[in-house]
């Protein structure tokens, strides 16, 4: 059965991983998905097989999101970015989330609720492993915000906000008064270059897990 490309483009709202451009502009500026903003006391996270809000569950403790928090669309971490990230972490047995690539969002103003695109400069991330997982966190800049938008490396960024990313990331699954060995760790704070490098690495990674839907994004957005 032939598929109408401009019906399905005008009827149906894009898919907000696999549907929307990661822009033109990439890795300089990517398109951000934004999920959860710091205001937000339930954790909120894409539906992956229907594009829609979930709520994933309640914050358990008092702690929030630090920035907008989202994800990158059309990237995915497989085997490339796993590897990227046992070579510079200097581990093994490192394996990809095969989750869309998680995005913290620096912006001065408020925005009160997720489910919204943003147009990003990435400036550097973290590399945080769960488990065996790489699951790293790029860190960006929302385009033109007046504190945050001249930005162009983490290293320009005040210690103490990436601290705290940092402590958050570290810190949010665990109940208060907690001991033992995490789970999760950051092994290190990078820059803007090798941020650039694991956009990169995760777009690879999707096109071989989902190319045939990159097929048809590409066919619908010839269409007016």
């Amino acid at each position: 059965m032939d598929i109408d490309l401009t019906l399905l483009h005008r009827l149906f709202r894009a898919h907000p991983w696999h549907g929307v451009s990661i822009g033109e502009d990439t890795p300089e500026v990517v398109t951000a998905y934004i999920e959860i903003v710091p205001s937000d006391t339930v954790k909120y996270e894409l539906d992956k097989p229907t594009g829609h809000m979930k709520v994933d569950r309640p914050q358990k403790f008092s702690n929030v999101y630090p920035t907008l928090y989202g994800l990158v669309p059309q990237t995915y971490c497989g085997h490339r970015t796993a590897d990227f990230c046992m070579a510079q972490a200097s581990r093994e047995g490192i394996v990809g989330d095969a989750d869309p690539l998680d995005i913290c969002v620096l912006a001065e103003k408020s925005i009160t609720h997720g489910d919204i695109l943003l147009p990003v400069t990435p400036i550097g991330g973290l590399r945080m492993i769960d488990g065996n997982e790489a699951d790293d966190k790029i860190i960006a800049v929302m385009r033109g915000d007046a504190i945050y938008g001249h930005m162009k490396d983490i290293y320009e960024c005040p210690p103490a906000l990436i601290d705290r990313l940092k402590h958050y990331f570290l810190t949010y699954k665990d109940a208060p008064g907690a001991k033992g060995k995490r789970n999760t760790e950051i092994t290190h704070v990078y820059g803007r270059d090798e941020a650039h490098q694991v956009i990169e690495f995760s777009m690879m990674d999707y096109t071989e897990k989902y190319g045939d839907l990159q097929g048809l994004f590409e066919a619908l957005k010839t269409k007016d």
